[in-house]
């Protein structure tokens, strides 16, 4: 019962469910290290599809499809597949970046690269892929704050990430930025620069959390200017990114933000179509009672060492 119950609380997310008719979910963290074999190469298989499908049959050559495959092992994968035919139809690479807050170390939640098949681009997806995998490592964590993330010339993702997080800088109206935005962009930049593709001779604006010339690590094929990329529907981002990037030269800027019980709020009553929210409220018990198990379940487990604090013998 015991080793059940361990397996129920684990370390590492895996949750699969249907989210409408039409898709179903799988989101597995750090799959380089928890899936077998077999399972991964079917999962870097599925993810290079839609790639290809995206990309006119090219590949990308940072994040999960650099040649050392790392990537796989500190990334949480949002798969996202048809119901009728199990054709995978987008996906979401999330790393998580390791740094320290705090004289802690913890990680933050890269919002990272984001595919969608160009025929389903009208199935309404975006709430999937850009906030169900961040509430539920929110929810798997036992609900304190997640430090998230992004990095996009994109003004549609701009506004998307300053009207779901909270304490977002830049482009979240009057947050300033502060002490903690500046340590974990200094902190990003230095050192995981390679998760989303920005070379070593890309310059940086820590005042205004721009990335210039961010176009020359792999992530050359994302390029675009501002009249391709998709806008946002308030013009305030819009304006922002016309003002503050440099497309020619290939700027992006550098949000960070935090996913906290406002933020989770937000995300359910403005982005979850109401027909997900049951199945979601399914996997939002499930994930709760593994987080608030957890710490119990750790404690009574005889293999590790807690001296004096050990319940029982």
């Amino acid at each position: 019962m015991f080793h059940v119950l361990k397996a129920i609380a684990g370390d590492t997310l895996s949750v699969s469910f249907n989210a409408s008719r039409e898709y179903r979910v799988w989101i597995v963290e750090r799959p380089g290290a928890t899936l077998p074999a077999e399972g991964l190469a079917q999962l870097k298989q599925q993810c290079e599809t839609v790639v290809r499908a995206c990309l006119s049959g090219e590949l990308l050559d940072y994040g999960l499809f650099a040649e050392d495959g790392a990537a796989w092992s500190r990334s949480v994968i949002t798969l996202v597949t048809r119901t009728s035919d199990g054709q995978p139809v987008a996906f979401n690479a999330m790393p998580l970046l390791d740094i320290v807050r705090g004289g802690q170390r913890e990680a933050v939640l890269h919002l990272g690269l984001v595919m969608v098949d160009p025929a389903e681009r009208s199935g309404g997806l975006s709430w999937i892929l850009y906030g169900l995998t961040c509430f539920a490592l929110f929810l798997r964590q036992g609900m304190r704050p997640l430090w998230v993330s992004s990095v996009t010339q994109v003004p549609a993702v701009v506004g998307m990430v300053a009207e779901t997080f909270s304490n977002v800088f830049p482009a979240q109206g009057r947050t300033p930025q502060s002490f903690t935005h500046r340590h974990l962009a200094h902190q990003i930049m230095r050192a995981h620069r390679h998760a989303f593709g920005v070379g070593e001779d890309a310059g940086f604006d820590a005042d205004r959390q721009v990335i210039t010339n961010a176009y020359t690590g792999g992530s050359d094929n994302l390029k675009k200017t501002f009249e391709v990329a998709a806008k946002h529907r308030h013009e305030a981002f819009n304006a922002f990114c016309r003002e503050q990037l440099d497309y020619a030269r290939g700027d992006d800027v550098l949000q960070i933000g935090a996913l906290d019980l406002a933020a989770g709020g937000r995300f359910l009553s403005r982005s979850v179509p109401r027909a997900a929210l049951p199945q979601l409220a399914v996997q939002a018990i499930v994930l709760l009672t593994g987080a608030l198990l957890a710490p119990v379940i750790q404690w009574l487990d005889p293999a590790r060492p807690y001296g004096r604090l050990r319940a029982r013998t």
